[in-house]
């Protein structure tokens, strides 16, 4: 059994980042040797400088909703604010309420100029709301038009550019949050990777908020993972096949990817498509099938993110990597620098 504290650090908070740098791929890179331990310092531009011809690349494509509606009861002023997060059809989705006290079953909810109206018409198990939405038009439209970007509960400055808090390659509309890590690409860089013949994959996962969600047991094993939709198409697969075959490496772009291939990995090492939902909780001990290397950000302590990192490159090298950036001042968290693992 595994103690959560066994992923504990202290972080300086003016190391959280709250706004993105100007240009995506100024960021920072630490490079962690997964094999030996070995700490590098570069920026993400020299990312090329560690893929071979042959390696595949695996970015997720998921595009984040402008998930956030502020609103209030019909002739009442105080705000109430309403998170997205999944689906349920056309008109019902799964949400967040806060205050949750003033969103009973049957509270009716207006926002904006009433150009979208909802009612409160059930609880969900995990403590959130189901909105019924009544409106006019296209209910993406004018969400793009009310809603803001779901930042982090950590980012308290306001976004001033919203596609900021988007990937470059985003176009599957369904996330709830970015998947931070593929945030620092550039389309020169994704065209440098190319030409030098990395083959660059695409999958769709769509990321809740659950991945926020701390860990609340002591003992790792006793969490449950929140469940997310993937989505892996047959080109994909083969794409990743072709790399296997051909002794190139898989590298995921963040852990959302890395999740998506070990849901859909088997045991020879080869992905299968498909699509589905994926509550895989990865951490030390875990063996991977698929995966060779990962980019990812810097990860909140005690998360299930920093957790898969560690199954990947050891609990004490993930550590002592973070305690290096920590002296370095890199910047942390969805805005913050880069780690390559490989």
């Amino acid at each position: 059994m595994t103690n959560i504290n066994d992923y504990d650090f202290h972080l300086p908070p003016e190391l959280i980042a709250q706004a993105p740098l100007p240009q995506r791929d100024a960021s920072r890179l630490l490079v962690l040797d997964r094999h030996n331990g070995a700490i590098s310092h570069h920026h993400f531009r020299d990312l090329p400088q560690y893929l071979r011809p042959g390696d595949c690349l695996v970015i997720n494509d998921t595009k984040v909703l402008p998930a956030r509606l502020f609103g209030h009861k019909p002739g009442g002023e105080s705000e109430i604010e309403v998170v997205l997060l999944t689906q349920r059809n056309l008109t019902d989705w799964e949400v967040l309420v806060r205050p949750g006290r003033r969103a009973r079953i049957g509270t009716q909810l207006s926002f904006g100029q009433g150009e979208l109206t909802a009612e409160v018409v059930g609880n969900t198990d995990a403590g959130g709301r189901i909105l019924r939405f009544q409106f006019e038009g296209q209910f993406l439209e004018i969400l793009d038009k009310l809603g803001q970007m779901p930042l982090p509960p950590y980012i308290v400055e306001k976004l001033a550019d919203k596609d900021r808090y988007q990937t470059v390659y985003a176009r599957e509309l369904g996330s709830a949050a970015a998947p931070t890590a593929g945030l620092h690409f550039t389309p020169d860089l994704l065209e440098c990777l190319s030409e030098q013949g990395v083959k660059i994959a695409r999958i769709t996962l769509h990321v809740g908020l659950g991945t926020f969600r701390p860990v609340q047991v002591e003992t790792i094993e006793e969490h449950k993972m929140h469940a997310e939709f993937y989505q892996v198409s047959q080109q994909t697969a083969e794409l990743i096949n072709e790399a296997r075959m051909t002794d190139g490496r898989i590298v995921a772009v963040g852990t959302t990817s890395a999740r998506t291939l070990e849901t859909i990995g088997q045991a020879d090492g080869s992905v299968r498509a498909g699509s589905g939902w994926t509550d895989i909780f990865i951490y030390p001990g875990y063996q991977f099938k698929v995966l060779d290397g990962l980019v990812t950000n810097f990860h909140l302590p005690k998360s299930t993110l920093i957790m898969l990192v560690s199954a990947l490159a050891g609990r004490e090298r993930v550590l002592a990597a973070y305690e290096e950036a920590i002296k370095e001042r890199y910047r942390f968290y969805s805005f913050g620098d880069a780690m390559l693992i490989i």
